[in-house]
């Protein structure tokens, strides 16, 4: 069954909030693999950039949609944005940040996707413990 499974990927706007007036567009490629079940990865885009990728927990994601969540380098939180429900993203240090708004539509659309692959709370049962112990004992 694990095999297969597929990943799930979603491109959605992205504004990058530069102050209360002015913010700038970007992509966002999310991408979930059933292999590493825990984390979103986000892939950010601006026109000639090189891509910038964080990795975020699935379930941070989901939290986000509900309230406020996450600490330090990553924060999520939903509100009411223009012309509906957004949810803001906060990413970096407190020396360098950056805020996101994206649509709260597209993220719960796409955590609907990744939860018909690995529903929430079966993730460790999607996991190769002996890949993993392998990779561990081949740093040590």
């Amino acid at each position: 069954m694990k095999n297969s499974l597929k990943a799930v990927e979603r491109r959605v706007a992205v504004q990058l909030v530069v102050s209360r007036d002015y913010s700038m567009p970007l992509c966002l490629r999310l991408r979930y693999e059933p292999t590493d079940p825990y984390v979103v990865r986000a892939i950010f885009f601006a026109d000639c950039d090189d891509p910038a990728e964080w990795v975020l927990g699935r379930d941070l994601l989901a939290d986000g949609l509900e309230g406020s969540a996450g600490y330090a380098d990553v924060r999520i939180w939903s509100a009411a944005g223009r012309g509906g429900q957004s949810v803001y993203i906060v990413l970096g240090s407190s020396a360098d940040t950056a805020l996101l708004e994206v649509s709260a539509r597209d993220i719960r659309s796409f955590l609907e996707q990744t939860e018909t692959q690995v529903p929430r709370g079966t993730e460790s049962g999607h996991i190769d413990w002996d890949a993993e112990l392998a990779h561990l004992r081949s740093r040590g």
